[in-house]
């Protein structure tokens, strides 16, 4: 496929939204990849990074092994996901302390959208394709409950988040930083890129990128030989994450560390029962707009197959 520069720079604001996304717990850059019509593509680039690669680089040199991983592609991508999570980590943990129904309204609404869009993609409802779909929501809503867990930071722990948390950002529906938030990591790799630990970061990259070349390989295997029944899995996932990006939650179990509230564990609750300024018209009006990015992001995608 022959690309111009101007569909490299497109790439990388696809890139870009999906840095934003990963940032967030319970946004996945694997749905933007989807909606945006590149998934495909990202995992089969991903899953040529591999011995027969260093094959043609050795008998063909650089040129031809960097054509053989669609390298073009996977780097333009990258840049827009490391200039995504460098410049907004910052501004998106300072919205979710100062304006976290907004930002979750709006979370919610491309998301939500994202259901509909993957859903559209199953070509055979059977059966145990709506079993597929319902077992992969019950899933993902009882990650959704799991109470964060506090564990021990060490280089050894970075390199298994790393390794969980990007297997989760390349599934549309389950988001790596949710992952990271479970297992006690999240805080840690945010610190980490604000105050610019290139150790931790090196351990984190090594373990992501070890754990998205084992996890590209199965997950490009079930689109070969069960696509209905993955993408139908994967809508479940995405229905039941729904849950953990609701906007209005009331807290069950909270702790202070070095003076902030910790959120442990909470649940979702109507607006009109939070304790609080639910802001709910406004609210509507983010939700309206990131369903409204995901419709772009669709008819963007098929014009670009057209």
């Amino acid at each position: 496929m022959k690309r111009t520069l101007k569909d490299y720079f497109i790439i990388s604001l696809k890139g870009v939204a999906m840095g934003a996304a990963d940032v967030v717990p319970g946004v996945s850059g694997g749905t933007i990849a989807f909606v945006s019509g590149i998934y495909e593509e990202l995992i089969n680039s991903i899953n040529q990074v591999n011995l027969k690669a260093i094959k043609i680089l050795k008998n063909e040199g650089i040129a031809a092994a960097w054509k053989s991983i669609n390298g073009n592609f996977l780097l333009a991508l990258l840049i827009g996901i490391f200039i995504s999570v460098i410049s907004l980590a910052k501004v998106i943990r300072h919205l979710m302390e100062t304006q976290p129904i907004l930002l979750w309204s709006f979370f919610f609404g491309l998301v939500l959208a994202s259901v509909i869009y993957i859903a559209k993609q199953i070509t055979q409802w059977r059966l145990i394709t709506i079993i597929m779909l319902v077992i992969g929501a019950v899933i993902a809503y009882f990650i959704t409950i799991i109470p964060p867990q506090s564990m021990q930071v060490s280089n050894g722990f970075i390199f298994l988040a790393g390794a969980l948390a990007i297997c989760a950002m390349i599934l549309p529906g389950i988001s790596g930083s949710f992952i990271l938030l479970l297992i006690g990591a999240y805080k840690p790799v945010l610190d980490a890129i604000h105050y610019r630990d290139f150790k931790t970061l090196f351990f984190l990259i090594l373990g992501a990128i070890v754990g998205l070349l084992t996890f590209s390989r199965v997950l490009k295997w079930l689109f070969d030989n069960y696509q209905n029944l993955t993408l139908a899995t994967l809508t479940g996932f995405i229905i039941g994450s729904l849950n953990k990006i609701w906007p209005w939650k009331k807290v069950l179990q909270s702790e202070i560390i070095d003076g902030k509230m910790k959120i442990l564990q909470e649940k979702s609750i109507l607006p009109f029962d939070f304790e609080g300024d639910n802001q709910l018209m406004y609210a509507l009006f983010f939700a309206a707009i990131g369903f409204g990015v995901i419709f772009l992001l669709e008819k963007l995608a098929v014009k670009k197959i057209d």
